[in-house]
C-alpha cells in the first residue's frame, strides 16, 4: 500500500542512461538479484512510535464503533485515521499543517468518490480524473511517500459504496472524525517527540518538469480508470481493490521498481491469503477481530519500510477484515473471500505492471511532452 524506494531504484537513478544502456544483464543475474531482494530486509531509522501511533489511529475508531454498536461507522473513521501516515518528521507547526491539509484531502477524496457512486462507469471516469489531479498536486508539491496513494485508495473505495444520498453527509463526517482523532493524537505525540529529538530537515527532492508531471499524471489517471472499469464490467464483489493494487504497483520509480513491487505484492498477497484463511477458521468474535486489526496495523507499519512483500502478507487480512466489517459482515465465507481477493490483486497488479511500463517508457513520455508543448504554443498563438 506504500511507495518506498528500493536500493535498486536509487542505484539506477545515480547511473547515467548512456552507461546503463551498455550494461546488459542475463536472465540468471536478474533472477538472482530479484530473489536476493525478495529475502532482504532493509535498514530503517523509523521510530517504533509511528507504528504504535498508526495502530491507535486505526484501532481506536474500530473499538469505539464496536462498543457503540456501529462497527461500520468505526471502519469509516478508521480509514480517516490513516492520515497519520503523512505526518512528517519536522517541527510541530509543519507536522500539524501537513496533517490538516492531508485531512482535508481525505475528506475531499471520499466526498468525490461517494458522490458519483450511483453510476459505476461515470464513477470510474471521475476517479481517473481525480487521480490525475491528485498525482499532479502531490508531485508539484514534492509530497513524500505515501504520496497520492491513500487519497486514491479512499476515493476508489468510496466510489464502489452503495449510493444513498441521505447517508452521504454522515459518512463524510465519519471520515472527518477519524482524521480529527489522528490530528489530536499526532499533536500530543509531537509535543513530546519534538522535545526529545532534534528536528529532522526534509531532504530536498527534484521537482519534475510541468509537462513531465502532466504526462505522468495523465497516464496514472487513465490506468486507474481502466482498472476500475474492468472491476465493474466483470462484476467483481469489491472492484475497488483492482485500482488500489494498480496504483500501488505504478508508484514504482522505474520499470525495475515496478516489477519488484508487483512480484513482492503478488507473492506477499498469496501468502497473506493463506494466512487470512487460517485466521478465519478460528471464528473470532467481533471484538477479537478489532484487536487483530489493531495488531496487524502495527506489524504492517513495522515491516513496510523494511520489506514491501512481508508487509503485504499482513495487509491482506487487514484489508479483507475491514472491507467485510464495513459491509456489516461478521461471519466470513473463507473460500469465497480468499479467492476473490487473490483475483483482484492479480488483475490489479497486471494492469499496474502495464501502466508502469507505459509510465516509464521514454518514447511515450517524450512524444506526449512534445505534443503538449505544441498544443500550448498553438493555443497561445490563437
Amino acid at each position: 500500500m506504500y511507495q518506498h524506494r528500493t536500493h535498486t531504484a536509487k542505484y539506477e537513478q545515480c547511473i547515467p542512461d548512456n552507461v546503463t544502456s551498455h550494461m546488459p544483464e542475463d536472465f540468471k543475474t536478474i533472477l538472482i538479484r530479484e530473489l536476493n531482494l525478495l529475502f532482504t530486509l532493509k535498514k530503517t531509522e523509523r521510530l517504533w512510535h509511528i507504528p504504535v501511533l498508526a495502530s491507535l489511529c486505526t484501532g481506536l475508531p474500530l473499538l469505539i464503533g464496536y462498543y457503540t454498536g456501529h462497527i461500520d461507522f468505526g471502519v469509516l473513521s478508521c480509514l480517516g485515521g490513516l492520515v497519520i501516515l503523512y505526518m512528517p518528521s519536522t517541527n510541530l507547526e509543519n507536522r500539524m499543517l501537513t496533517l490538516m491539509l492531508c485531512s482535508f484531502g481525505f475528506i475531499i477524496s471520499f466526498a468525490v468518490g461517494i458522490s458519483f457512486s450511483f453510476n459505476p462507469y461515470l464513477s470510474a471516469g471521475i476517479l481517473g480524473l481525480f487521480a490525475f489531479g491528485l498525482n499532479w498536486v502531490t508531485s508539484y508539491f514534492k509530497m513524500h511517500p505515501p504520496g497520492s496513494f491513500f487519497f486514491i485508495m479512499i476515493a476508489s473505495m468510496a466510489s464502489c459504496m452503495p449510493f444513498d444520498l441521505v447517508s452521504v453527509p454522515t459518512k463524510i463526517g465519519l471520515i472527518a472524525a477519524g482524521t480529527i482523532l489522528a490530528c489530536v493524537l499526532a499533536f500530543f505525540y509531537s509535543l513530546y517527540i519534538t522535545k526529545k529529538l532534534h528536528k529532522q530537515v526534509l531532504k530536498p527532492s527534484i521537482r519534475k518538469q510541468d509537462y513531465a508531471n502532466l504526462t505522468e499524471s495523465a497516464i496514472i489517471g487513465i490506468f486507474i480508470t481502466l482498472s476500475l472499469l474492468v472491476g465493474h464490467y466483470f462484476n467483481f464483489d469489491n472492484p475497488y481493490w483492482i485500482p488500489v493494487s494498480c496504483c500501488a504497483i505504478m508508484q514504482g520509480v522505474s520499470v525495475t521498481h515496478v516489477w519488484q513491487r508487483s512480484i513482492h505484492r503478488i507473492t506477499g498477497t498469496l501468502i497473506g491469503i493463506g494466512f487470512t484463511w487460517i485466521l478465519i477458521q478460528f471464528n473470532f468474535s467481533l471484538l477479537e477481530i478489532c484487536i487483530i486489526i489493531l495488531i496487524l496495523q502495527f506489524i504492517i507499519e513495522m515491516l513496510v519500510v523494511r520489506h514491501y512483500g512481508l508487509a503485504a502478507i499482513f495487509f491482506t487480512p487487514l484489508s479483507i477484515f475491514l472491507a467485510e466489517l464495513g459491509r456489516g459482515v461478521v461471519v466470513f465465507n473463507s473460500n469465497g473471500l480468499v479467492q476473490a481477493r487473490a483475483l483482484d490483486i492479480v488483475i490489479g497488479s497486471l494492469i499496474g505492471i502495464l501502466g508502469g511500463m507505459v509510465l516509464h517508457n521514454r518514447y511515450i513520455q517524450q512524444k506526449t511532452i512534445r505534443q503538449i508543448r505544441l498544443t500550448r504554443v498553438g493555443l497561445l498563438r490563437k
